[in-house]
């Protein structure tokens, strides 16, 4: 038995798993954007109690490292951070956009896969995924029009998934794009999880930052 915790903030939804490897035994979400800070160690919290586990029972603690929302990276980042310094567990920072792609369970053998991010207005975070998760296109933050990914449709169907999928739909009129409300949450991390539990691939608790894509600007005052 190896025991995850693993947290997504990352853009509307938040919601957190316990994973017993890729089987989850818990689960629980949030949809008030605004009120992530506040629901997230509660809710952690509750998960445990009400299924009678201990924290200190955990191999680690993943989290949905972006791109995404600034401010829900930063939150779900700091909550899973405070958990590893205090209960000595290694972190596991995950690709948003790759939990994304993983959540799609029913596509045609040849298509690819590309998770989008809504940035507000026409932008969009993004990336291209054969099947098995092969990376197509790094993500990337990009102005969609009607020819967004025009080479790609040329050769093979895209399913274009996320919280973007809208604004694509809206403006993508190429045959070969497929569009899926699939909607992601912590409980599509657990395979990735223990993929980069086996393989040894922890993040620096000191120095690791949220996957944020674009640089921050802060306002100064």
């Amino acid at each position: 038995m190896a025991l995850f915790l693993n947290i997504d903030t990352a853009v509307d939804y938040a919601s957190v798993c316990i994973s017993d490897n890729e089987k989850i035994i818990a689960y629980t979400e949030n949809a008030a954007t605004t009120a992530h800070a506040s629901w997230i160690g509660h809710a952690i919290r509750e998960l445990f109690a009400s299924n009678g586990l201990s924290m200190n029972h955990l191999d680690a603690v993943a989290v949905s490292n972006g791109p995404g929302s600034y401010t829900g990276l930063r939150i779900g980042l700091a909550t899973a951070k405070g958990l590893c310094f205090a209960l000595h567990k290694p972190l596991i920072c995950l690709s948003t956009l790759e939990i994304m792609a993983h959540s799609v369970k029913e596509m045609p053998e040849d298509a690819l896969i590309c998770p989008a991010i809504d940035a507000r207005r026409m932008e969009i975070y993004a990336a291209v995924y054969k099947k098995d998760l092969t990376i197509v296109r790094p993500p990337e933050a990009l102005i969609v029009y009607e020819h967004s990914f025009e080479d790609l449709l040329a050769n093979h169907p895209i399913l274009f998934t996320g919280n973007a999928v809208n604004k694509l739909q809206a403006t993508i009129k190429h045959s070969n794009a497929v569009f899926s409300n699939t909607r992601y949450s912590a409980a599509d991390m657990p395979f990735l999880t223990i993929k980069h539990y086996r393989e040894n691939q922890f993040a620096d608790l000191s120095y690791v930052e949220p996957f944020y894509l674009k640089a921050v600007h802060f306002n100064k005052s």
